[in-house]
């Protein structure tokens, strides 16, 4: 199990290494000034920070240790912080309780007291940690059942959201395991139509020869083995949604007969004679590349502008930017109560592996390696080993911060330019900057004059 991260600020050399001594139940990072605890708080993010107030250059007084503080909890508003006084002190110990710490402790230090204060913020940070997760979670979910911040997905849900309360044919295209379904589902849930029935089929799952009784249905004696009528996937989604899963693995013939329906709205069971007329919602959608089929002749032109009256590309996982860690985090919770464990996160080279694993899979491999990380992984943590990762090979095309900076403020400035029509003033006024400012910005990202 990993120890919780702890930061200490003491400017005392000799109490410093007796508290670092006597807190081997964390993994306490030391420091004696502001610069160094701000340094650490980047690159480690503790979550509970013990702090003396009184740091140079005002080691007899409290300005220094408030100063730092406060800035700790600029860069991480949510982190638990623990500051020093002695009892003579108690002024500046309210003053930092005022401004946002979660604790103080009195000197001299008594190490029991201060395990228990600290243990006791561990268990707190923890509670809301929960409920902030459990809140992104409700916000980071634009459409029914999608998890999405990056920008790709919001887009495909925008689109969603817009043609699902019309009766347009829709035709999804994407990897598998992008969540075709689950969109077709949030266009069912976001239509008229939410109360009526949703009926999917995959045409790949099921044999040729039975494909046209599933879809249209069957008479008694229709065929060796029809033993009694039978309604087909079309018919139970009147007045509601049908998605047509896999389509393009739906045999040529089939199609023609899928054709005639969508122009028709009328179907015909296998064996039967009586046109029976339809209303259905028809959501197709398909990992397979329609366009070069219709040049193969193995999928109908005409069909093909009937299912797509809009199409709505899902991006594969690896182009959705962030979006595979805020889908761990969302199965690891998911699996929790099922699986009867308890995580508390996911380990530095876990998310590190996360990140930057390419996910050929996409949402269902994530799905299947958290829910199989939880089953195997020892402790209350997920390492990048339980997971399966290799971090070493998952890193290659891994950005530095100031390369994501420098990327997004290239893509800021160019699409600020687009939109002034490459006016240098009115540029600078949407990024909110001086034209100085940004001369120096487009300089240094290399834009041509």
């Amino acid at each position: 199990m990993e120890k919780p991260t702890l930061l200490l600020v003491e400017d005392d050399p000799g109490l410093g290494s007796q508290l670092r001594w006597a807190l081997d139940d964390y993994d306490v990072h030391l420091v004696i000034n502001r610069k160094d605890a701000l340094s650490v708080m980047r690159k480690e993010e503790p979550n509970i920070i013990v702090l003396d107030l009184g740091l140079p250059p005002d080691q007899n007084g409290a300005t220094e240790g408030l100063s730092t503080l406060e800035s700790i909890l600029a860069f991480k508003p949510e982190a638990k912080i623990i500051v020093s006084s002695g009892n003579e002190d108690r002024a500046n110990a309210v003053e930092a309780i005022r401004l946002g710490a979660y604790d103080f402790y009195p000197k001299p230090v008594d190490i029991d007291v201060l395990k228990m204060i600290i243990d006791r913020a561990i268990h707190l940070y923890e509670l809301e940690e929960e409920i902030r997760r459990r809140q992104q979670a409700d916000q980071e979910t634009p459409l029914g059942g999608i998890i999405a911040a990056s920008s790709e997905m919001l887009k495909a849900c925008e689109a969603t959201r817009r043609v699902a309360p019309s009766d347009v044919s829709i035709l999804l295209t994407g990897e598998s395991g992008t969540g075709k379904e689950v969109f077709a589902r949030a266009i069912h849930d976001a239509s008229p139509r939410s109360k009526e029935p949703f009926v999917a089929i995959n045409c790949a799952a099921i044999p040729e020869n039975l494909l046209e009784s599933e879809l249209f249905g069957h008479e008694k004696g229709a065929f060796t083995g029809a033993v009694k009528q039978a309604i087909g996937k079309v018919e139970q989604a009147n007045n509601g949604t049908l998605m047509l899963d896999e389509i393009g693995d739906m045999p040529i013939l089939l199609q023609t007969k899928l054709l005639r329906f969508l122009q028709e709205r009328t179907i015909e069971r296998v064996g039967g004679r009586q046109p029976i007329p339809v209303n259905v919602r028809v959501v197709s959608a398909t990992n397979q590349d329609l366009g070069k089929m219709i040049q193969e002749g193995s999928f109908r032109e005409d069909l093909f502008y009937r299912i797509e009256e809009i199409g709505i590309h899902i991006p594969a996982v690896r182009d959705r930017d962030g979006d595979a860690v805020l889908l761990a985090n969302y199965f690891l919770r998911k699996f929790e109560e099922p699986l009867h464990k308890k995580f508390n996160r996911f380990t530095k080279d876990a998310l590190t592996a996360i990140r930057n694993y390419r996910w050929p899979g996409n949402v269902r491999e994530i799905e299947n390696k958290i829910k199989r990380a939880m089953v195997l992984a020892e402790g209350n943590t997920i390492s990048a080993d339980d997971l399966g990762l290799d971090v070493a090979t998952t890193t290659e095309n891994f950005l530095t911060l100031k390369q994501i900076r420098e990327k997004a403020e290239h893509k800021a400035i160019s699409q600020a330019l687009e939109l002034s029509e490459n006016n240098v003033s009115a540029t600078a006024k949407l990024l909110g900057i001086s034209r100085p400012t940004l001369y120096d910005l487009m300089k240094t990202l290399k834009f041509r004059d």
